[in-house]
């Protein structure tokens, strides 16, 4: 007898910018993999399919919600009304802003793949029964240099329409931290634009915040303006004291008076939406970001922007 096919995951990318076209090159690897792109573009090396209804024709096992935030609730919202039993990643953040929304037919997840980081995976494991007494997070960057396909005035990240600004960008920060540590209580917060540039959005977040019963103290510092290129944690506890660096995958342990030095130096960024992607499709959902935990932190980035 001759065996029959298998059949063909469907995946749909909605948005083919920057992180849809990431999106697509890590998936098109996968096997047996037949990938459609929800794009007003017209040429794309997938499927491309123009239109709402044509989501319901092309039925996909599988969809990433990779278009401009302030779009991703009308996405979501038409794939609980009209699909069932899918598979969604919506890129982070969830939303603008915070929403109600009920969803019940498909699975949702958000994209924080820094929890898919080995320095990040370790911390958790690391500070799992620890009392933690500080934590110092700093994130820089410079927005200009993001992307090498279009200006950076041009980009989401410069939007405040389209859902951009610092504080959305990246708050993996304040995922992972939620995620290893705990709910934050908020203490204070300065979120403002401050350099010159070209944008209409914040680009600045200093934060003070305990973590919930615990009296831990974090102090993060995140921003877009500079040209020192840093993403690092720095976690004290009465025992063990960290410093990460996330960027060049670095990390120094300081434990019963000796210094050790841990390196993840074949290990790349991309590899974590390798990972994430590996985990939705395996439905191990254990290091997602569920719905619930992606509205919770919308929650708490409201209070960041009411102080």
């Amino acid at each position: 007898m001759k065996k029959s096919k298998k059949k063909k995951l469907k995946i749909l990318i909605i948005g083919y910018g920057s992180i849809g076209r990431i999106h697509a090159k890590i998936l098109s690897k996968f096997k047996n993999t037949k990938i459609y792109i929800l794009t007003s573009q017209k040429k794309a090396p997938y499927k491309i399919i123009s239109n709402l209804k044509e989501i319901l024709i092309c039925d996909p096992d599988y969809i990433i919600i990779s278009c401009v935030t302030t779009l991703h609730f009308k996405y979501v919202d038409f794939i609980e009304k009209n699909l069932k039993d899918k598979l969604v990643l919506v890129e982070k953040p969830l939303f603008e802003k915070h929403k109600k929304i009920l969803c019940k037919n498909n699975k949702y997840f958000t994209g924080y793949n820094l929890r898919f980081h080995p320095i990040i995976k370790f911390i958790k494991s690391k500070f799992k029964n620890r009392t933690v007494k500080y934590i110092n997070v700093n994130c820089s960057s410079y927005l200009p240099n993001w992307r090498n396909n279009i200006n950076y005035t041009k980009a989401v990240s410069a939007s405040k329409v389209k859902g951009g600004g610092v504080l959305l960008e990246l708050s993996h920060e304040l995922d992972y931290l939620t995620w290893i540590f705990g709910d934050l209580d908020l203490k204070y917060s300065f979120n403002k634009k401050i350099s010159n540039l070209k944008i209409n959005t914040d680009d600045i977040l200093l934060l003070n915040a305990i973590v919930k019963n615990k009296k831990t103290i974090i102090n993060l510092a995140i921003n877009f303006f500079s040209k020192v290129n840093k993403r690092e944690i720095q976690v004290e506890s009465d025992g063990v004291s960290i410093h990460a660096d996330i960027i060049n995958n670095k990390l120094i342990i300081y434990e019963k008076g000796k210094k050790q030095v841990l390196t993840w130096s074949k290990f790349k960024n991309l590899d974590t939406y390798k990972k994430e992607h590996i985990s939705i499709l395996k439905k191990d959902f254990v290091n997602l970001c569920s719905l619930s935990e992606s509205l919770k932190l919308l929650k708490f980035i409201k209070k960041i922007r009411q102080r």
